[in-house]
Parts: structure tokens; sequence; C-alpha cells
């Protein structure tokens, strides 16, 4: 398991993000028939899904688990649901605000310098496509490494598998930009 989630890991760009489990260490999974058994149990629960049809009548069941799960990890964590997504609500009326609905090319981007999990980038690329029917490019920035991957998977799950989200600290992105430093 440990060598087809680090295949999985380089082929989307997750490394440092998905492949941290080891599935190997018997203090989380037991020894010998004890670990297979666990194992076996948890590549069970996978086989036979099938991803490609996650859609019922416009929704994304998929994806729409994965922001469930993300919203309740925020509060469980203690953390700022803000921190890993934006409400599908505000996402929505940033998106009319920007104005992905009068998109007139799709080479025309959008862009989050602070994404986080990539929702709001998800919701106004969705609502540029329904307006417009164009399929804007998305690319995306968060500092944080792991909520980075989160945004990575996020729009893998959704059928954005050419956004571009990248580590990284736009203020420090910015400053290089101007030739400048953090201390000035």
């Amino acid at each position: 398991m440990n060598k087809i989630i680090k295949k999985l890991a380089e082929a989307n760009s997750l490394v440092g993000v998905i492949d941290l489990a080891d599935f190997n260490k018997e203090e989380h999974l037991g020894r010998g028939k004890e670990m297979v058994d666990r194992l076996s149990k948890l590549v069970s629960i996978f086989q036979g899904l099938d991803f490609s049809r996650n859609r019922a009548e416009g929704d994304d069941l998929l994806g729409d688990a994965y922001e469930y799960l993300m919203r309740n990890f925020a509060t469980e964590s203690g953390k700022s649901k803000g921190q890993f997504y934006t409400p599908a609500e505000v996402s929505r009326i940033m998106a009319q605000v920007i104005g992905v609905g009068t998109a007139k090319s799709a080479s025309q981007t959008i862009y989050d310098p602070t994404c986080g999990s990539g929702s709001l980038l998800l919701k106004a690329h969705d609502e540029a496509k329904s307006l417009t029917g164009k399929d804007l490019s998305i690319y995306g920035q968060e500092m944080d490494n792991a909520t980075a991957g989160l945004a990575k998977m996020n729009m893998i799950l959704h059928g954005c598998t050419t956004a571009e989200v990248w580590q990284d600290n736009s203020l420090c992105t910015v400053l290089q930009r101007q030739g400048r430093t953090k201390e000035e």
C-alpha cells in the first residue's frame, strides 16, 4: 500500500501530503494476520466503487462529501473553517462580484492567491461554466503545504484535473516579483 500511495502522490503532485501514512506500522495496525486483516478490510471498502459516475442531477456527490468532511475536520480541530474552505454561499456571491459570468473566452483564468482547500476556485469555475459555457483555467496558491494538498485533492475529486495549485507564500511571491524582501 505504501508503494501504491507513493505512486499516486507522485502522479498528482501530492508528495508529502497523502504519502505520510505508513501502512507497515505494527503499533497502529497490529502484527501478522491482524495487520493483513485490517488492511484487507480497508482495501475492500474501496473495491467496486466507481467514482466516474459520482454526479446525480448536476450534484457532485464525491466532491460534496469531501467538502463536508473538510468542514467537520475544521470544526473538530478547533481551526477556523475559513482556513480550509469558503462556504458555498459566499463562494457564489464572490464569483458574481468578480464577474466570472461575463467571461468572453475560455483563455480567461481564475486565480486565488490564498486558496485554502480550493472551494472558492471550484465554485467560481462552476459559476462561470454554468453562466457562459466557458471552461476557465483555475490557478491557486496556498502557503500551508497540507492545505495546498487538500486543494489539489479537491480539484481532482471535482474533475478539474487541469487546475494548478502550488504551495507558496503569496506575499513573498508579490515581493519577489517587485524585487523586494519580506524585511522591507
